[in-house]
């Protein structure tokens, strides 16, 4: 069948994602012997339409697995979604114009659980499939399915019986906007103006000055500390000290967490400011004083401040300060704050029932399973080890959020005892179930309090491996765990990736996966983060509309494994351009192969054998290099092959074999088809991983009907041949491409066309260098359009050892 003269993208790429579909190309066979390659797909956080990221990095991962698919694995690549989080949980808010906290939580849920349904998952499976990601989309879940509640709380119940598990009444990181609780891993540090200012706390009347960017603190003040080696305050120990504006005196005391070289070296500590102040709250059991509330205003014991925000406050306890001359100096300074990673807001210590996950004795054992995954690559173990060598906290579990997945926990009304569900009621809402039991088993009580918190996503979405395999039947379950790939970018690394592996050790002992396979980030052409604010996002629908997904997909396999890529527009300008090249080169071929029926030649031509060397020698490299995650130099290795010794050179030599049977003779063009269709059939495939929507048209159009594979997507990757593998000649080769392209330049310089006949063609190289060219003649004639070639003295030297003569 010959090619249409134009490649039309748009027709193509909806006509093949249908056409996988339709023939579950990328279907897991459960009852296939062959080796399974399991991954644990990300699930994509939804929180409005799928962006450029997402687009980058689900298709590093999907290069892989479709080349894994090729070397004939059965591939387990499912597909989720992330919804049950505070992200989704405030788009649906959006969306629909109202506020969670002003109904019902079962109604805001089933509020939620539509939106979802109806358009936000199928929007982001329409997004996915239009892109060329190949997950079997029937192997799905969402975090909040009924599924992934009974294995979340199934979870939590396992965690709870083995002792890891624990609830308690103490202060933790608060986010005053999305008034929820937050675990370490949700803060991030960004560098904020502030005040440092020195106010005058007052000891016997006389000035003591503390430094502080937290004025707005000072009624929850609860003792002074210094550091015992600290010789200008060792005379205040025992002494008490006056808390300006709100009357109140606190304990001065020493403690070596106080740092002589920070502010005026004495500083106050209130409930709470930071972890140093919970530290000290607990060591010298010091009062508790709430001067916030959970949203994030001031609460009655601040006085005339109370309701106001924090900033309104910390501005005007400044102003009273300086009204009361008990503010010494201010100096704005920018200094790193604690903020919530969703948000960016300000985090707070609040004093609050949660539940947390114990883990900070597992440190030891955290490194060692880390040091047990294959890391691609290899350098981000690093940040791996370096989270839980800064660890602090417990994991923080509990939410305090509307849509979500319920504790599975009850209340003894009377003595507080926890009451699990059982694991056959799974999933459970306590807020509208009842309890397993009758009576508390330690009082009698018969009366029960519901857990209104919900699970943290990441207490569910660590859990990926299992949510998605468990969806299998029970004897498969376990030839897919460990799976054999985690893919993620690795801004998550201490989100999704630690809490998967503690999870994983903690439940089965084991490393949820084998390989770990992290991508970097898109970013804008600046080489700055995508941000709404900035207004600098690029939509990937867009790009795809403008050029197409292939293009899309090629400037992102620019990017090596793990390094961010600023987007240039120009990256994916040259991906069209490699498609309608491959386009123009197949369609070339296809004209001189249509009689050809897969024969192997009596002779294979010199030419023939140099390019089928250079050919299994990419293909040894690229397999390699797949097999390393390394599909960026796989495209570089396979551009450069395909560009310029497929294109530039080879079917320029061999175009007169194949044009010319009746004056070179048959034999010589069957060879040349042979190495064509080899060489061609080939890079197509190689293509395929990356460019997965013209491989298949160009595949189906030809191909098809001699390699009798549904897809080239299901076709076997290219075998690596040492036997074709020829050293000598393709060192001959490569000298004779330099006469070629000399012989170009000549001409070119002469203002000549390239088809300009030469009476002579003069080559001066060694006798043994004569030997092994001399087989070449025919297809050297004709390329140069040379009448005749000798052997003699020459003037243009090609390289040492190696000269030319010519005459036009």
């Amino acid at each position: 069948m010959d090619l249409p003269k134009k490649y039309d993208t748009k027709t193509s790429e909806t006509k093949w994602a249908e056409f996988w579909e339709k023939e579950k190309i990328y279907a897991f066979n459960p009852k296939s012997k062959a080796e399974i390659y399991s991954v644990d797909t990300p699930p994509p956080t939804v929180s409005g339409k799928l962006h450029i990221g997402h687009a980058f990095s689900y298709s590093h991962q999907d290069f892989v697995i479709r080349f894994q698919r090729m070397l004939g694995k059965n591939i387990f690549y499912p597909f989720g979604t992330d919804n049950n989080g505070v992200a989704t949980e405030r788009l649906i808010e959006k969306t629909r114009k109202i506020k969670a906290r002003n109904m019902p939580r079962e109604k805001f849920s089933k509020i939620c659980l539509e939106e979802l349904e109806k358009n936000l998952i199928p929007q982001y499976e329409k997004d996915m499939k239009g892109l060329g990601i190949s997950c079997d989309y029937n192997i799905f879940y969402t975090t909040i399915d009924p599924h992934c509640q009974k294995i979340s709380q199934k979870s939590f119940i396992e965690l709870y019986k083995k002792g890891r598990e624990y609830r308690k009444d103490a202060p933790a990181m608060w986010c005053p906007e999305c008034e929820t609780g937050i675990s370490q891993v949700e803060c991030t540090d960004i560098e904020m103006d502030s005040t440092f200012s020195d106010i005058i706390f007052k000891i016997n009347g006389k000035d003591l000055i503390i430094a502080t960017t937290r004025p707005e603190l000072l009624p929850a003040c609860v003792a002074v500390f210094y550091h015992p080696k600290d010789k200008r305050y060792t005379k205040l120990k025992g002494k008490k000290a006056k808390v300006p504006l709100f009357d109140i005196e606190v304990p001065i005391m020493p403690d070596e967490r106080a740092d002589p070289e920070k502010g005026t070296g004495i500083v106050m500590c209130c409930t709470f400011g930071d972890q140093t102040d919970m530290e000290w709250q607990k060591a010298y059991n010091l009062p508790i004083k709430e001067a916030i509330t959970k949203d994030g205003k001031m609460t009655e014991i601040t006085g005339k401040y109370k309701g106001m925000t924090i900033k309104e406050a910390r501005k005007q306890i400044i102003h009273d300060l300086e009204q009361a001359k008990l503010l010494v100096s201010k100096k704005p300074i920018k200094h790193a704050v604690n903020v919530h990673e969703r948000c960016g807001t300000e985090i707070e210590f609040v004093k609050s029932k949660q539940w947390f996950i114990k883990y900070l004795d597992l440190k030891k054992d955290m490194i060692k399973w880390g040091k047990k995954l294959n890391w691609y690559p290899q350098h981000f173990i690093s940040r791996y080890n370096n989270w839980i060598q800064g660890l602090q906290w417990d994991w923080l579990i509990s939410r305090q959020r509307y849509f979500g997945i319920p504790f599975p926990v009850w209340y003894c009304k009377k003595c507080n005892e926890v009451i699990l569900a059982k694991e056959k009621d799974l999933p459970v809402d306590p807020l509208k179930d009842k309890p397993p039991v009758n009576k508390c088993p330690k009082c009698n009580c018969t009366e029960f309090i519901p857990e209104k918190d919900v699970l943290d996503t990441w207490a569910t979405s660590s859990l990926t491996p299992r949510l998605s395999i468990e969806l299998m039947p029970a004897a498969l379950q376990k030839k897919l765990y460990p799976m054999n790939l985690r893919p993620q970018a690795h801004d998550i690394i201490t989100f999704w990736l630690f809490n998967t592996v503690v999870k994983s050790n903690m439940h089965y002992k084991t490393n949820p996966f084998k390989d770990v396979m992290i991508s970097g980030w898109l970013l804008d052409p600046k080489g700055k983060k995508f941000s709404k604010s900035k207004g600098n996002v690029i939509e990937p629908y867009e790009v795809i509309n403008k050029y197409c997904a292939d293009a899309l997909r090629f400037m992102s396999a620019g990017s090596k494994l793990g390094e961010d890529l600023p987007y240039q527009e120009k990256d994916v300008v040259t991906g069209m351009k490699t498609i309608t090249k491959l386009w123009n080169a197949s369609k070339f071929s296809f004209i001189h192969l249509k009689d050809y029926k897969k024969e192997k030649p009596a002779k294979i031509e010199f030419f023939d054998k140099w390019i089928l060397s250079k050919l299994n020698k990419l293909i040894k490299e690229s397999t390699e290099s797949f097999k390393k995650y390394e599909y960026s130099r796989v495209k570089l290795d396979i551009e450069n092959f395909f560009w310029h010794t497929l294109c530039d050179n080879y079917l320029e030599i061999a175009k007169d074999r194949l044009y010319n049977p009746d004056k070179r003779g048959t034999e010589p063009r069957k060879s040349g088809q042979y190495a064509l269709y080899e060489t061609l059939l080939s890079i197509i495939k190689m293509h395929a991983p990356i460019m997965p929507f013209i491989t298949e048209e160009i595949y189906q159009n030809f191909f098809k009907k001699l390699e009798k594979d549904k897809s080239i997507h299901t076709s076997k990757w290219p075998e690596f041949d040492f036997k074709k593998i020829d050293q000598k000649i393709e060192e001959t080769g490569d000298a004779l491409i330099e006469i070629i392209a000399e012989v170009r330049k000549i001409k070119t310089a002469n203002s000549k066309p390239l088809n300009t006949p030469l009476s002579e063609l003069t080559i001066d190289c060694s006798k043994d260098l004569q030997n092994l060219i001399k087989p070449s003649l025919e297809d050297l004639k004709a390329v140069t359009k040379a009448e005749k070639i000798e052997f003699g003295k020459g003037n243009i030297k090609i390289r040492e050892n190696l000269k030319i003569d010519l005459r036009i």
